[in-house]
């Protein structure tokens, strides 16, 4: 399984370079395939939904944090990931520079390279700002982290990560991860550039605190632990499994002393994580779930056309069925799925290796905004499905690379009934015309994931990323309406730092009868409440954000299921 980052260097060199040059600025079958008014009120019904935001979005794209506002995004997200933040080759600390990547192919691509310029030195206009005001040249800060500041007082509800690492700014982690002193240095280091906010000067912007309550928590995308399979040139070792769980440690450690020292907020600490048993082998799944808020499960990137000859199949099936023409994974005989991967998180995988036993109402399923491609694709019995290929599918203009497109790059394909066509086995959509086969989602294989989802008792949904979005966020708001259409309960944030094989605390709820005053029922663990029910806890008036059954109100914070009322 490869990753979803090798189109993200090549955007993230081109982009960048145009910024600082700038200065500115069964069978297959045909299958049936607007924005909304914005609300500020809490987003999460049903399941958390988090979402990607990358740097490079303000540059050819032109897709802006006021975009997220304007079309509905910022009103339905819990969380936004902003990827990616780098790791110092030789410091092994968290920075700012302002470098454009490599190309993909040199296993240097991502030494010291940033953008400062995104983050924090790029001046939006009046029609571009997320508050409609255009930035000054006295402003402490401007960029990305000014517009994420700007749309947080719009929607109060909404929490921001930095996101750490990703395909191409991996290559590190091994080394900052080895030693309890490396890790404290590199953990110190993230917490005071982005939760503390002191950003280097450069440009005329930044400064101490200047990032001061931008960001909500840090998001951990290691590609990958222990794992070949990442970018060349990356580090890795057998050690990485155990240190993996005491990198995540002392991340936990680390923004739980900061948020006790500054007012008591939780800060979140979030990972996107892989879907291969061949990957997630090399992670302790046991252990970390101890210190994550949600585990993020990269549900996509299973084929692509790095396998240029095909066979031409499902990027993100939901089963892997027995006309799966891929091959098995060594050393068992397993294949790619969603399945398979959430079984082996959840009850293990003794065929390669892995313990599972992570909470699932801390795990999110991945849904991906873009297609997998191949060209000359012969129709065969199925429309293109399981053939041969003879190569990646044609760059298009905003991906700009063989093999992969956005949803907004394939209007007429992906959203054509005609040419859009469903495999009842796999349960995942796939798409075909003119010898061109993608892979990917669709209304169809949205809900039957969400369904899935809501079917092992997940915490949600992760999407990667909104740059692939059409203007009417079509895939975004199929998304939101499949997960929050049925039950799903979502996690109480992690306590406090606890040792690398505590078990989860899980509280212990109690009914208390409600003091007089309250007129609403007394909370009770027993009966199920389902989302709107109202309830008197201790003094307090509670109201349920979506199913629940003995989750004590006043327990499960704020990203719990109880929303406080007030006193009664």
């Amino acid at each position: 399984m490869r990753s979803r980052r090798p189109l993200l260097a090549a955007l993230t060199t081109a982009a960048l370079a145009a910024g600082v040059l700038a200065g500115f600025a069964g069978p297959g079958t045909a299958d049936e395939g607007a924005g909304e008014e914005i609300t500020t009120a809490a987003a999460s019904v049903g399941g958390v939904k988090i979402a990607y935001y990358d740097q490079w979005s303000v540059y050819g794209n032109a897709f802006y944090p006021k975009h997220l506002d304007t079309r509905g995004i910022a009103a339905k997200l819990d969380v936004v990931n902003y990827s990616f933040g780098n790791i110092h080759p030789t410091e092994l600390t968290c920075f700012e520079a302002n470098k454009a990547a490599g190309d993909d192919a040199n296993p240097n691509a991502g030494d010291g390279a940033g953008d400062s310029y995104a983050d924090y030195q790029k001046s939006f206009g009046a029609a571009d700002s997320v508050d409609g005001v255009a930035d000054t040249w006295n402003q402490p800060i401007v960029g990305v982290f000014n517009q994420f500041k700007e749309l947080k007082a719009k929607h109060p509800h909404l929490k921001i990560n930095i996101s750490l690492g990703g395909w191409t700014y991996s290559k590190y982690f091994h080394d900052a991860a080895k030693t309890d002193a490396s890790r404290r240095k590199l953990v110190a280091s993230c917490v005071k550039q982005y939760i503390q906010g002191d950003l280097p000067v450069e440009g005329g912007y930044g400064g101490p605190g200047a990032a001061a309550g931008i960001f909500d928590g840090i998001d951990i995308d290691w590609e990958y632990p222990g794992s070949e399979g990442g970018h060349l040139g990356n580090h890795y070792g057998p050690e990485d499994k155990t240190n993996y769980t005491l990198l995540l440690a002392e991340f936990r450690k680390q923004l739980d002393e900061y948020g006790a020292a500054h007012g008591g907020k939780k800060y979140l600490l979030t990972a996107a994580l892989p879907a291969g048993q061949d990957k997630i082998k090399h992670i302790e799944t046991d252990k970390i779930g101890a210190y994550l808020d949600y585990a993020n499960i990269m549900t996509y990137d299973m084929h692509g056309a790095w396998d240029a000859d095909g066979p031409a199949y499902h990027q993100s099936p939901l089963h892997s069925p027995a006309s799966d023409p891929t091959d098995p994974i060594a050393p068992g005989t397993q294949k790619y799925s969603i399945d398979n991967a959430i079984d082996s998180w959840l009850d293990g995988n003794a065929a390669y290796g892995i313990a599972g036993g992570f909470p699932a109402n801390k795990l999110t399923l991945g849904y991906e905004f873009y297609y997998r491609g191949w060209k000359g694709v012969p129709a065969g019995a199925r429309n293109g499905l399981a053939q041969s290929a003879t190569g990646a599918s044609a760059a298009r203009p905003v991906s700009q690379q063989p093999g992969i497109a956005h949803y907004k790059e394939l209007g007429g394909i992906v959203d054509n009934a005609a040419t859009t066509f469903w495999d009842d086995e796999a349960k995942a959509a796939y798409f075909y015309k003119d010898g061109e086969f993608f892979t990917g989602l669709d209304k169809r294989a949205i809900q039957a994931r969400a369904d899935y989802g809501h079917s092992r008792g997940l915490a949600g949904a992760m999407m990667y990323s909104l740059l692939g979005l059409d203007a009417n966020a079509t895939l975004f708001n199929d998304i939101v309406t499949a997960v929050g259409g049925s039950p799903n309960p979502d996690p109480s944030p992690s306590d406090p730092t606890p040792s690398p094989s505590s078990p989860t605390p899980t509280p212990t709820p109690t009914p208390t009868d409600p003091p007089t005053g309250c007129t609403a029922a007394a909370w009770s663990s027993t009966p199920a409440y389902t989302g709107g029910a109202q309830v008197s806890h201790k003094g307090r008036l509670w109201k349920a954000k979506w199913w629940t059954q003995g989750e004590e109100p006043g327990t499960t914070g704020e990203w719990g299921v109880w929303q406080d009322l007030g006193a009664c």
